[in-house]
């Protein structure tokens, strides 16, 4: 039950997250991997990190609830889509607004 506990936890907190910065508070995200954003694109920039923050938040809180009500551990496979697609969005959110990840 511990692993459930923790998905759940860290996907709670991933999704606070995300909805901060979906709000336009980037304040959760590092300076280095915000600094180059313009003060017009924050909250563009906002709204793409903190979609791809709330896919890996839902991702785990999902697949703990499955594991937990089906009791099966193929849905580990959804944390692996949730944070791949999260990823990218991250990514394509730091290479448009903040002009490469650094």
């Amino acid at each position: 039950m511990g692993k459930f506990t923790a998905f759940l936890l860290i996907g709670g907190v991933l999704i606070v997250l995300g909805i901060t910065n979906i709000k336009g508070n980037i304040s959760s995200i590092h300076w280095y991997n915000r600094r180059k954003v313009s003060e017009r694109d924050i909250p563009k920039y906002g709204k793409c990190v903190g979609s791809g923050t709330l896919i890996m938040g839902v991702s785990m809180m999902l697949s703990a609830l499955f594991e937990v009500i089906f009791k099966t551990a193929i849905f580990d496979y959804i944390v692996l889509t949730g944070y791949v697609v999260g990823l990218a969005i991250i990514l394509y959110g730091q290479f448009k607004y903040n002009k490469g990840i650094f």
